[in-house]
């Protein structure tokens, strides 16, 4: 009897990643001509899983986003872990952007992957087991096929393949 592979889609990130690109952000806005005494606040609230940007203006906020999502992306974070809640006024005539932090897939969007990997008809089953999405086959060469396959898809969250076996 053939041994069956599987591996798990989640969208869990790594916390230690994400906390070294805020730090980075504030080393570099710290160091930017276009921030210089200019009030700017980056900061993390791990308990509820959000990250508060405060800047002086909607053009400096948006330059402080666009900071943020670029040393995500160099950790190897994707810019879909920021979900963007509100931006509002802040006190002392700045502006204030609250982001919540994405580190789970929700089950609507998990019902569509599941859907999808259906329609690929291979020799697979997938099945939702909490926040994360088991895929398990034969064949490593279909689960390959899917992992390509959701890799090529645009999903609200930010997917990571695990435990292949």
């Amino acid at each position: 009897m053939a041994k069956e592979h599987s591996f798990d889609i989640t969208a869990k990130i790594d916390m230690q990643l994400f906390k070294n690109a805020i730090n980075l952000v504030d080393r570099e806005v710290s160091n930017r001509y276009d921030f210089k005494g200019t009030p700017y606040e980056v900061s993390f609230k791990e308990k509820e899983k959000a990250l508060v940007l405060v800047a002086s203006s909607d053009n400096k906020l948006d330059a402080l986003k666009d900071i943020v999502i670029a040393k995500l992306l160099k950790q190897g974070l994707s810019s879909k872990v920021l979900d963007e809640l509100k931006v509002e006024d802040a006190s002392g005539n700045t502006r204030k952007a609250t982001f919540k932090i994405v580190d789970y897939i929700e089950t609507k969007e998990a019902k569509k992957i599941v859907a999808e990997i259906k329609k690929l008809k291979l020799k697979v089953t997938a099945q939702i087991e909490g926040d994360s999405i088991r895929v398990k086959g034969k064949n490593r060469d279909d689960l390959q096929k899917v992992i390509k396959m959701v890799r090529e898809g645009e999903w609200e969250a930010p997917l990571v393949f695990e435990n292949m076996r």
